[in-house]
């Protein structure tokens, strides 16, 4: 079985390749349900920005694959265990690949310098299915490195590497506003579009919340889980919008001003360094408005009302 898969995957393209036809239906399809709901769900420029975005994450990734099939294969010499291509080790390899997506996702949303690459896919105004194209040109050079441990346990790198897509597959279908909350059992679960619809919020109460991957359980976990609510839709781009349907712009925006900030006049190596690695919004004169600034600013204003109304 192990010879059969990796002659598979060696002669095989990317396995999101072979997914693009159904992208473009169900992109067809959202198009006609959110006209027949009255939703204002596309605009032209968006959403040719966005597939703009997408089609140059997959001129990169011709690279960027080769490149990561090369560092994963010089960990896997290092293997601790010989784990077997067979249906449990492809089970736990579905958990484990998610567990690393979760971090990765977390961390760039914490850290700028990975912030200035996920900043890209959450660059659009609109929520749709194109938005899930919108992809970075510069994260699949390093965000890896949060799966380095897979094939240090002993999963075969073509594993990793097919498990890697078949994630960001399943991600595809939850960037749209056109389905409502699914079965609680469903929702419980596994990440939904309501799940997701506000993790790319910007309200207070939403922000940085929902990073799951296929499992909305490490958010639970890891209490970074925030429910959809009914009276408070989400709002979505960015705290400050770039406001271009530029590709090249959108996707280099954040890199031009981070190292703006860290090359500025009269800071300390250790202030260049925290404009790189600290959350976005940072300052080195604590000027900077966090997100977790912006949700205790909620939080308290909420709580006040609550107790005045009372």
């Amino acid at each position: 079985m192990m010879l059969i898969f990796v002659l598979f995957m060696e002669t095989s393209p990317n396995l999101i390749y072979y997914a693009i036809p159904g992208f473009i239906l169900l992109m067809i399809l959202e198009v006609y349900l959110s006209h027949r709901m009255r939703k204002d769900a596309y605009e032209i420029k968006d959403s040719a920005s966005s597939i703009g975005l997408g089609l140059g994450n997959v001129a990169v990734g011709l690279l960027a694959k080769v490149i990561l099939l090369g560092v994963l294969t010089f960990f896997f010499q290092f293997r601790m265990f010989e784990i077997p291509v067979t249906w449990w080790s492809w089970i736990l390899l579905v958990f484990l690949d998610d567990f690393s997506y979760y971090w990765m996702h977390r961390v760039s949303h914490r850290n700028r310098f990975f912030w200035a690459s996920h900043i890209v896919h959450h660059s659009s105004k609109r929520y749709n299915l194109s938005t899930a194209l919108r992809q970075t040109w510069t994260g699949p050079f390093y965000t890896f490195i949060f799966w380095l441990w897979l094939p240090l346990l002993g999963f075969h790198p073509y594993m990793v590497m097919a498990q890697m897509s078949i994630s960001l597959i399943y991600q595809f279908w939850i960037h749209t506003e056109t389905v409502g909350k699914l079965p609680n059992w469903y929702e419980a679960f596994f990440n939904t579009p309501s799940h997701h619809r506000v993790h790319h919020a910007t309200n207070p109460r939403y922000l940085d919340r929902n990073h799951a991957g296929i499992f909305i359980i490490w958010d639970k976990i890891f209490e970074t889980f925030e429910a959809e609510v009914e009276d408070e839709p989400a709002v979505y781009g960015l705290i400050k919008n770039i406001d271009s349907f530029n590709p090249v712009r959108i996707a280099f925006n954040e890199w031009k001003l981070m190292f703006n900030d860290a090359v500025k006049r009269g800071l300390t190596i250790r202030e260049r360094w925290n404009y790189l690695t600290q959350p976005p919004g940072w300052k080195h004169d604590g000027t900077g408005i966090l997100s977790e600034d912006l949700r205790s600013e909620w939080e308290e204003h909420n709580s006040t009302v609550h107790s005045n109304s009372k």
